[in-house]
């Protein structure tokens, strides 16, 4: 089974040339981010996890995790790997320097997540749930909880959780039924909690879980939850580790993939009630955990960009040494990448992966624009572009890893099918990405509702108008991207279609964001990426007209060119679906089904 390598060439080219790193070099804060600064913690990185992340992957989907004697059994090697990943400072990145992070811009943790995941998707939830937890906290928290807990955090000395669902409550989180009552300066939490990734371990000292419960006098409904941090150990006078909590790990779920990732049931208050601590004012805690998910959202679409890496990059390593058939012209046997049907699935594969790159990338720059302008006009606008973008690249990134992983087992044929190649383990992992932290549905809809609704496309309006400026750009390249010009002027037309379209026929028909949601969502998705990838084409030659030898450009451009030729007429035939409304979604009554 080939070993991950993080693809550094093509994530520098990405954050330098498509979410420009000298524009936030420049903000507040992140005077340090220089492109150099930046690709010299992307090769630290990178020898992490290609040499101790990626080599635990499969034999950790092997072993998986389980309960003996009350605790939770990870795979061997996790543990040490985990420690390496906690002393090099790697879970403190972005975090803010007060608490003893490195303040880096969230562009960078992004791609540095990217490879934990490609690596070792299984251990890199641990971290990832951390860091949402760590947002939380930050925002949220009084000064007291943030000092007692976020250094230990920030360090990956403890980690941390988000508590969510229930059995009975699903993505419908007005139905949760934890309880919380007052106790002197804390509250006894009661209930129980499902679907808690590493919600139980010993890798970290200590857990802090974040759980929504309700208070006696909570009003029926959403309105009616609360945030409590609830840790796995209390702490002493001094803030140290001291007696258990009266919570526990339950069972473990059993999955269809990441089989090393412990994802508990937790009970908590057996014994009378777990002690917990109010996160933000009473009845408001959904709009607490909203700021770890939309965290969690963008790290789920990195995700997503590491397992299509991963799959491309174990893909194209059987496609080079396996040897079948022949082709005209060549005497022999061949191995199949000389098969144009394999360069098909490889290319399809190759350009899927990068485009997903870049829209996180650049969604990851806005997040950091947007964090560190808040106040006027240009982070007013890098706000707008974050919330817009934030369901697309949560979502769009994790739909297109289900079909690059599944073009991986395919590119392997039989063998794809046998456990022991490696390559049916990405397309398990991945069939979580497009439920967990809100399924494809749930992100199509808030891009539909409250992106698009709700500011009645102002949000959505600068982002078609920022790319008919560059299809300016695109169309005077000359006949060298002839392609990409048709291709993208075709799309940005059916985006622009469907969206004053859908603002103008939504109020007369209730079911019509239901029923277009989804497509509407993967229509932006493939316009978008269909800009950054004809913009990362420029670049390309742009770099190669200043005299660069570099094959990667010129590669650069021909994966760009098949992008747009094989990927983005999807929008046209998602612009016919869209205009088709929802008569024939909802035409048959629900008895006849």
């Amino acid at each position: 089974m080939p070993e991950y390598q993080a693809p550094l060439k093509d994530m520098k080219f990405a954050i330098n040339e498509l979410a420009d790193i000298n524009l936030l070099n420049d903000l507040p804060g992140f005077e340090d981010a220089t492109p150099d600064m930046v690709g010299a913690i992307l090769e630290q990185a990178a020898v992490l996890a290609n040499e101790v992340f990626s080599p635990l992957n499969q034999p950790g989907d092997e072993h998986g995790a389980f309960i003996e004697d009350g605790l939770v059994v990870i795979p061997p090697g996790f543990a040490d790997a985990y420690r390496q990943f906690s002393e090099n400072g790697w879970q403190g990145l972005s975090q803010s320097p007060d608490y003893d992070g490195q303040g880096m811009p969230y562009l960078v943790q992004s791609a540095v997540s990217e490879m934990w995941v490609s690596s070792n998707m299984s251990l890199a939830l641990c971290p990832l749930l951390t860091s949402g937890a760590i947002e939380a906290l930050f925002a949220h928290a009084s000064e007291a909880l943030k000092q007692t807990y976020l250094a230990k955090m920030v360090s990956a000395e403890w980690s941390g959780t988000m508590n969510l669902t229930e059995p009975q409550a699903g993505s419908d989180l007005s139905a949760v039924r934890t309880k919380a009552v007052p106790d002197g300066d804390h509250y006894r939490i009661t209930g129980q909690k499902i679907f808690i990734t590493w919600g139980a371990h010993e890798m970290a000292k200590n857990i802090v879980h974040l759980v929504l419960a309700r208070l006696p006098d909570a009003p029926e409904g959403i309105k009616g939850i609360s945030l409590f941090l609830v840790p796995k150990y209390l702490l002493d006078s001094e803030g140290n580790v001291g007696e258990h909590n009266d919570l526990k790990v339950v069972s473990l779920e059993s999955k269809m993939g990441i089989h090393a990732c412990p994802t508990c049931v937790m009970s908590y208050g057996d014994q009378g009630g777990a002690l917990g601590y109010l996160v933000g004012e009473p009845h408001n805690g959904l709009a607490c955990m909203f700021t770890m998910m939309n965290h969690a959202r963008l790290e789920v679409g990195i995700q997503g960009v590491g397992l299509c890496e991963r799959a491309y990059q174990h893909a194209l390593a059987f496609a080079q040494e396996r040897v079948q058939g022949s082709i005209a012209g060549q005497e022999g046997r061949v191995t199949i990448i000389h098969h144009a049907d394999v360069r098909r699935m490889l290319m399809q594969m190759r350009a899927l992966s990068e485009s997903t790159r870049a829209l996180s990338y650049v969604a990851a720059s806005a997040y950091d624009q947007a964090r560190r302008s808040l106040g006027n006009e240009a982070g007013q606008r890098a706000q707008r572009r974050i919330d817009l973008l934030t369901p697309v690249a949560k979502g769009w990134c994790t739909e297109i890893a289900q079909e690059v992983t599944y073009l991986g087992v395919q590119v392997h044929g039989g063998m794809g099918f046998i456990e022991e190649t490696g390559a049916a383990q990405y397309m398990r992992d991945a069939r979580i990405v497009t439920i967990y932290e809100g399924t494809t549905g749930i992100q199509a809809m808030d891009l539909v509702g409250r992106k698009i609704l709700r500011d009645q496309g102002q949000a959505i309006g600068e982002l078609i108008a920022e790319m008919k400026l560059f299809k300016a750009d695109l169309d005077a390249q000359g006949d060298e991207f002839k392609s990409m010009q048709v291709r993208f002027s075709s799309a940005l037309e059916a985006l622009e279609t469907t969206t004053l379209w859908y603002l103008e026929q939504v109020s007369s028909d209730p079911d019509l964001p239901g029923s277009i949601a989804v497509n509407y969502m993967m229509l932006v998705g493939y316009v978008v990426t269909g800009w950054l990838m004809a913009k990362s084409a420029i670049a390309a030659k742009r770099i190669i007209n200043r005299g660069s030898n570099d094959i990667f450009y010129r590669n650069k451009i021909s994966t760009a060119t098949f992008f747009c030729e094989h990927v983005v007429p999807r929008a046209e035939g998602l612009k016919s679906t869209v205009l088709s409304g929802s008569v024939s979604t909802m035409s048959i009554d629900i008895e006849s089904f």
